[in-house]
């Protein structure tokens, strides 16, 4: 296509000089030429070429450089503003932020895995923070971690950086070791949940000590589903409203997003023989169980495809619901989210089953979306996840079972169906329209073993199956002229109407034949459907036929319902 590629050419005047465009051109030799030309004469001190390709789907440009030459370019140090220098840790304080306790589960997530906890319980349990404190190593490479890009982000010494957060990390568990020491983490075996929640209401140290007492609570629970099932017989225990209430819920809902949002605790908790786009399925099923009850109960094969929630992941789902633990509901949501963007297949060995799973998931995410996400957001997820169904592996394995080419296009109809966003479309659209125009599909459809009459039936519903999967016009129109025409082929060597006009019928029976295949439900749309509109007003215009009419009222109706549909009445 002219004017899909082009190349430009770039120039540095001088060696620290940024790059600035020189020209743009269609013709390789001239941008390579004129390049050489610009650094041979000493008029540039460096000179780049990079080929433009223009996408016709995005309408955008993807860029490679064929040529670099010259000065090499002076490497400026990076300005950190002064809001960002600095350690972004100053205390122990700033270790119980919520960034702060993500990037201890990234950095330590191998060992938090090993103990069976998350780090939101580190930071409030003293055995937990000696045993981290013994292990040196571990702790050492969590340190390195932190600060290598950190030092190349704040512009300050890796070894700067991370003599800082050993002080700090050790800060960090003197402090805790202490508390635990002083006993300011009292055990529930003492006294009720909901007392203690009421006499620490008005402590400075309110949440870091509830912290203390919800994580010790957790001691010895070994596995997700267990320790999600303690966590809700504590919030059971939690007072019933008022800022005690909430001092303990904060507390749980702190756990439980660190639970959830670990892979294999989620797993775990929903069920281990759960694929990717069921497990998907159940977290949005326990996030809105009544938004996905109404739905199962509309459509029962939805509830053969949302695994069932059950135990204490019910329990959540039921507070959830009810609007407890938002900050959890939410982040469950965005994780649905970033799975569906991400190129993670949610059913690797069966193509169709992600297909089935993804509508499903297209229905519940809609019929929940307002009060966790826009509904903007979820059509924006599935059009980045419609990016990966219309990769050549994928289409691949999608109609890899078929053994026709009938059963290809049928699956590559459903494919466009289920697609979402222009450039999805168009791409979808392009493996029908190869199919249905080769030679293999009219080759096969003119040896059906069913018959010319039940071909040219196929043709018509996998016609109408395009009409609905809502391709652009261009792409509709030509896959379905595509499908026409070969239906005219397989009319026109089987004579078919010829054969229903001289058929020893009855008149209203050959009419009606006619007109069914003119109005495209017995035959596509296109040579067949003109040949047999035509067929139908011939007969139309014998006066023995409008005297058989005339003899059998009951017969006009269905007919003239027919007639309105070709066109040929008003």
């Amino acid at each position: 296509m002219s004017g899909a590629v082009h190349y430009e050419v770039f120039i540095r005047k001088t060696a620290p000089a940024p790059w600035s465009l020189l020209m743009a051109t269609e013709d390789r030799g001239h941008a390579m030429e004129t390049a050489e030309d610009m650094l041979r004469d000493d008029r540039a001190a460096a000179v780049r070429v990079t080929k433009e390709t223009l996408d016709p789907d995005t309408l955008q440009f993807s860029s490679v450089t064929v040529l670099t030459k010259g000065a090499p370019e002076v490497r400026r140090k990076r300005v950190v503003p002064e809001d960002q220098a600095g350690p972004r840790c100053g205390g122990p304080q700033d270790m119980y932020s919520p960034q702060a306790r993500e990037t201890l589960a990234r950095v330590l997530e191998d060992w938090l895995s090993r103990q069976g906890v998350t780090a939101f319980e580190l930071l409030h349990r003293p055995d937990l923070a000696e045993k981290l404190e013994a292990s040196g190593v571990e702790l050492q490479h969590a340190i390195q971690k932190v600060a290598v890009p950190e030092s190349q982000a704040v512009g300050q010494p890796v070894h700067d950086l991370m003599r800082h957060y050993q002080k700090l990390a050790d800060r960090t568990i003197e402090r805790l070791v202490v508390a635990g020491r002083q006993r300011m983490f009292p055990e529930l075996e003492d006294r009720g949940l909901a007392e203690l929640a009421h006499k620490l209401a008005g402590s400075a140290d309110r949440s870091f000590v509830m912290g203390g007492v919800v994580s010790g609570a957790l001691k010895g629970c070994k596995g997700a589903r267990a320790r999600l099932d303690r966590l809700m017989a504590l919030a059971d225990a939690a007072p019933a409203d008022g800022p005690p209430r909430a001092l303990v819920m904060v507390a749980l809902e702190q756990i439980l997003s660190e639970l959830m949002a670990s892979r294999t605790g989620l797993a775990e908790i929903l069920g281990p023989s759960l694929d990717q786009g069921a497990s998907l399925a159940a977290v949005v099923r326990m996030v809105a169980p009544r938004e996905i009850e109404a739905l199962v109960a509309a459509d029962p094969r939805l509830g053969l495809l949302i695994p069932a929630v059950d135990g204490p992941a019910a329990r959540l789902g039921a507070r959830l619901s009810s609007g407890e633990f938002p900050l959890l509901g939410a982040s469950l949501a965005r994780m649905v989210l970033r799975e569906l963007m991400s190129p993670r297949r949610l059913r690797p060995r069966d193509a169709p089953g992600e297909i089935d799973i993804l509508r499903a998931l297209a229905m519940t995410l809609t019929a929940a979306a307002g009060r966790l996400l826009t509904l903007e957001e979820i059509q924006n997820a599935f059009i980045e996840r419609s990016r990966s169904l219309v990769t050549a592996d994928f289409v691949a394995a999608f109609v890899k079972d078929c053994g026709t080419v009938q059963c290809e296009a049928e699956q590559l109809t459903r494919l466009c169906e289920n697609v979402t966003g222009l450039a999805n479309k168009r791409s979808a659209a392009r493996w029908l329209a190869a199919c249905v125009t080769s030679l293999r599909f009219e080759s096969e459809m003119r040896r059906a073993p069913d018959g010319s009459t039940q071909a040219l039936k196929t043709l018509a519903d996998l016609q109408r199956a395009v009409v609905g999967a809502a391709l652009s016009p261009t792409d509709q129109d030509q896959i379905v002229a595509a499908i026409g025409a070969v239906g005219g082929t397989l009319e026109a060597e089987g004579r078919i109407l010829a054969q229903v006009a001289r058929a020893p019928a009855p008149v209203p029976a050959r009419l009606r034949v006619l007109l069914r295949l003119a109005a495209g439900e017995t035959g596509p749309l296109g040579p067949c459907a003109d040949r047999a509109k035509a067929e139908a007003l011939k007969l139309l215009r014998a006066p023995e036929v409008r005297t058989a009419l005339s003899a059998a009222p009951e017969a006009v109706a269905p007919i003239r319902a027919l007639m309105k549909q070709v066109g040929l009445a008003a």
